[in-house]
C-alpha cells in the first residue's frame, strides 16, 4: 500500500474561510491518491527502491480501489444553510484526466533515459576502459543532483537516524557491489550480452525467495524460469563477446541485487522512495571509492586520463563523464516514479520491454554481430522472463486480493 499526498502551500485549516473554491484549479489543487500496489522482488536498478515504502495509510484504506478525490471544495455559506448540497467540487486537472496518456509519457521517458545512458556507457568504455571510476562517477554525479534538489528543497530532505542508517547500508552496499560489477561486464562484453546475462536475475530472486527466507515458491514460477536459464546458456555459448571477466562480473551483479532485495525488505521505512534513494547513493558511493582508488588509481594517474583526453579531448571526456552520470541517475529516478504510477502486472510487462529495447538500441548503435543461436538463446530468455513475471504479477495481485477480503 503506497499514499501520496499533493497538497497546496496554504493550510487546511484556512479552507474554512473560502466562500467560493478557487476558479484556477491548475494553480493547485490538492488531491489524495492512494494506490494499492504488490510487492515487488526483482527488477531492474529503480524497482527495489519502491519495496523500501511502507504501508501508510489507516487499515480502514486497505481497499482494493485507486481513489482520486479533490480536497479542495468549497464550505457552503451560512446565507446557504452550510447543505453540503452547496459545496462545488474542482474540476479535474490534465493529469486526472489523461491518466493513461501520462503513465505512457512516464514509460517512454524511463526507456529513453535508459537507452541513453547504455549506449552513452558503452562509448566512453570503448575509449576509457575503466569501470570502477566511471561507476564512481555514476553515483557522484547522483549525489551532487540530490544535494542540489535538497538545498532547493524539491524535495524536501527527510532526516535519517542511526537505526534507519543501520538498515540503509547493507542495501547500499549491495547497491553499490551490483553497479560495480554490472559495469565491469558492460566493459568487458557487448551490452546485449550483459542484459541477457541480467535476465537470470529473477531465477536468483526465486532461489532467494525459497531458500534464504524460506518463502515457498509455486512450480508454475520454477516452470517459467527454465526458458531462462536454457535461453542464457544458449547465447553464452555463441556470444562472440564473451570472456569470463564479463560473465562472471554480470552473474555477481545478478547476485547482488538479489541480496538487495532481501535487505530492502527488511528495511521498511516510512521515508519517501526519492529520499531513500538519495541516502542509498551517498552511502554507495562512499562504499565504491576505495575499490577505485585501489584498482584503478594508480593506471589511471600514470596514462589513463591522459589517454582518453588525448583520444577525444578534455571537454568530450568531462562531458561525456558528466552526462552519463546525470542519464544514470534520471533513468533510475524517473523509473521509480513510473512503477509507482502502475500495477505489478503492468510493471512486469514494461520491465520486459525496457530490457528488449536496451539489447536492440546496442545491437544497432554498435552493429554487435551475433549468431543466430545468441539471438534465439536472447529472445528464449526474454520470453521466459515475461512469463515469469506476468505469473509472479498475478499471484501476487490474487494474494493481495485475498488479503484484503
Amino acid at each position: 500500500m503506497e499514499s501520496r499526498v499533493l497538497s497546496r502551500a496554504g493550510a487546511f485549516s484556512s479552507l474554512a474561510h473560502l466562500r467560493k473554491p478557487p476558479r484556477d484549479v491548475a494553480g493547485g489543487a490538492s488531491f489524495v491518491t492512494v494506490k494499492t500496489v504488490g510487492s515487488l522482488a526483482e527488477g531492474g536498478n529503480l524497482i527495489w527502491g519502491r519495496q523500501l515504502r511502507p504501508e501508510l495509510c489507516s487499515p480502514a484504506l486497505k481497499k482494493e480501489a485507486v481513489l482520486l478525490r479533490p480536497c479542495l471544495a468549497a464550505t457552503s455559506s451560512p446565507a446557504e444553510g452550510g447543505d453540503s448540497a452547496g459545496e462545488k467540487v474542482a474540476p479535474a486537472g490534465f493529469f486526472d484526466k489523461y491518466p493513461a496518456l501520462v503513465t505512457g509519457f512516464f514509460f517512454f521517458t524511463w526507456y529513453f533515459l535508459n537507452v541513453i545512458f547504455n549506449i552513452l556507457n558503452k562509448k566512453i568504455y570503448n575509449y576509457f576502459p575503466y569501470p570502477y571510476f566511471v561507476s564512481v562517477i555514476h553515483l557522484f554525479v547522483g549525489v551532487v543532483y540530490c544535494l542540489g534538489s535538497w538545498t532547493v528543497g524539491l524535495p524536501k530532505r527527510a532526516p535519517i537516524d542511526s537505526n534507519l542508517l543501520k538498515l540503509l547500508i547493507p542495501v547500499a552496499v549491495c547497491h553499490a557491489l551490483g553497479h560495480v560489477t554490472s559495469n565491469v561486464s558492460f566493459a568487458a562484453v557487448a551490452v546485449s550480452f550483459t542484459h541477457t546475462i541480467k535476465a537470470l536475475e529473477p531465477f536468483f530472486n526465486a532461489a532467494a525467495s525459497q531458500f534464504i527466507l524460506g518463502q515457498s515458491i509455486p512450480i508454475t514460477l520454477w516452470l517459467s524460469l527454465a526458458p531462462v536459464v536454457i535461453g542464457v546458456s544458449m547465447a553464452s555459448l555463441t556470444e562472440l563477446s564473451f570472456n569470463w571477466v564479463g560473465f562472471i562480473s554480470a552473474m555477481i551483479s545478478n547476485i547482488s541485487f538479489t541480496y538487495r532485495s532481501i535487505y530492502s525488505k527488511k528495511a521498511m521505512t516510512d521515508m519517501d522512495s526519492t529520499n531513500v534513494y538519495a541516502y542509498i547513493s551517498i552511502i554507495a558511493l562512499i562504499v565504491c571509492i576505495p575499490p577505485a582508488v585501489i584498482v584503478e588509481g594508480p593506471a589511471l594517474l600514470k596514462h589513463g586520463f591522459n589517454d582518453a583526453i588525448a583520444k577525444v579531448g578534455l571537454v568530450k571526456f568531462v562531458s561525456d563523464l558528466f552526462w552519463v552520470g546525470m542519464f544514470y541517475h534520471l533513468y533510475n529516478q524517473v523509473a521509480t516514479n513510473t512503477l509507482e504510477r502502475v500495477a505489478p502486472l503492468t510493471h512486469a510487462v514494461g520491465n520486459v520491454l525496457k530490457r528488449v529495447f536496451v539489447i536492440g538500441f546496442s545491437i544497432i548503435v554498435f552493429g554487435n554481430k551475433i549468431s543466430t543461436q545468441t539471438g534465439i538463446g536472447t529472445a528464449i530468455a526474454i520470453a521466459g522472463v515475461a512469463l515469469y513475471s506476468l505469473i509472479k504479477a498475478r499471484l501476487e495481485e490474487e494474494k493481495r486480493q485475498a488479503k484484503a477480503a
